[in-house]
């Protein structure tokens, strides 16, 4: 019998039914949007996992202090039970308080000191001056408050196993599949954190909380994004280098195991759960070049997207911004499109 060497890799298969998937809540024009809207959101909901219980949130206030053009609330607070999350609220001066307050989401990177600008190492300082990552600092400029917290298994919530039992170098690995086990998963519990942190933030009147942005890049675009799908409490979303086909990206493409939902695919691609931030703003960013995220797929969901908007009746309220680089932020490019669409 003659076997083709292609038959016995596991992506072959993969492939194929990739290639042949039709969610079966993906958006079509003959639906109702109302009705569809809801069937996904509850899906979304289940899929991601179940919300825990609100335990109370022991804002604790560590330092207050003034800084060059803002001032600096250091704080942390209680998400759930045994889980704790680190913040800073960077306030401008000389801005009319309440002011708007943007969520600085990083990714994959050692921690939220960077969107702080405050490096630890050369790698950090060419994330901050290379890839536009000092998203507080820039929010601040923007005149915005700024809210940045840790986000789990980055930075000073990372893995505190010793070292005999941590075999992956990659420090969300291990927390992302003890989550699945528990019928949770990663993006679920990083999304209630930040809802959870939108709570903390009624115990700072500096702030206005019906003029709440999210943005991120990379693996926070990703937090960003689905934040904002399940967070009505957010009024405009800029996720950076993460929006694009899932079949383009992270079902072709290696990543890390904090990105995947188990079923995903089966229901929708990424795309039609936008219908769950629409008629919202949405500030969609990537990079021309950027090699896990290709432009080929993002311009695929950006079609979609820009479809469901018009069916949302908000079809100006969703961009894309394509920066001519690769894995990053474009702060230059972005920020402008986020004050025309915000308003503020």
């Amino acid at each position: 019998m003659d076997i083709s060497l292609n038959t016995l890799a596991p992506e072959t298969c993969h492939d194929l039914l990739l290639n042949t998937l039709v969610p079966i809540l993906g958006y079509s024009s003959h639906q109702d949007f109302a009705t569809w809207r809801e069937s996904v959101r509850a899906r979304l909901r289940e899929l991601v996992g179940p919300e825990p219980a609100v335990v109370p949130l022991n804002v604790k206030r560590e330092y207050d202090i003034v800084r060059d053009g803002f001032r600096e609330i250091r704080f942390q607070f209680t998400s759930e039970t045994g889980a704790d999350v680190p913040c800073h609220l960077l306030v401008p001066a000389q801005v009319t308080a309440p002011c708007p307050v943007v969520i600085c989401l990083q990714g994959h990177t050692t921690g939220m000191h960077i969107s702080l600008a405050r490096p630890k190492s050369a790698a950090d300082e060419r994330m901050v001056a290379d890839g536009d990552r000092d998203f507080a600092l820039q929010a601040v400029r923007e005149g915005y408050a700024a809210l940045v917290m840790e986000q789990r298994c980055f930075g000073e919530r990372s893995d505190r196993r010793n070292a005999e039992a941590r075999h992956y170098s990659n420090g969300c690995q291990h927390a992302s599949m003890v989550s699945l086990l528990l019928g949770r998963t990663m993006i679920g519990e990083r999304v209630w954190d930040v809802s959870r942190a939108i709570d903390a933030l009624a115990e700072f009147p500096e702030v206005d909380l019906a003029r709440i942005g999210c943005m991120g890049n990379s693996g926070g675009g990703t937090i960003t994004y689905f934040a904002a799908c399940l967070e009505p409490r957010i009024s405009i979303a800029m996720p950076s280098c993460y929006v694009c086909s899932l079949r383009h990206s992270i079902a072709r493409i290696d990543h890390c195991a904090d990105n995947y939902v188990p079923g995903f695919l089966r229901w929708f691609e990424l795309a039609d759960v936008s219908c769950l931030i629409a008629p919202r703003p949405l500030v969609v960013v990537a990079g021309e070049t950027d090699s896990i995220f290709p432009i080929a797929g993002v311009h695929e969901a950006n079609a979609q997207i820009r479809e469901i908007y018009r069916a949302s009746g908000a079809p100006n309220r969703c961009r894309l911004i394509v920066g001519n680089g690769g894995h990053r932020f474009y702060a230059a490019q972005s920020w402008p499109v986020f004050r025309e669409l915000s308003g503020w």
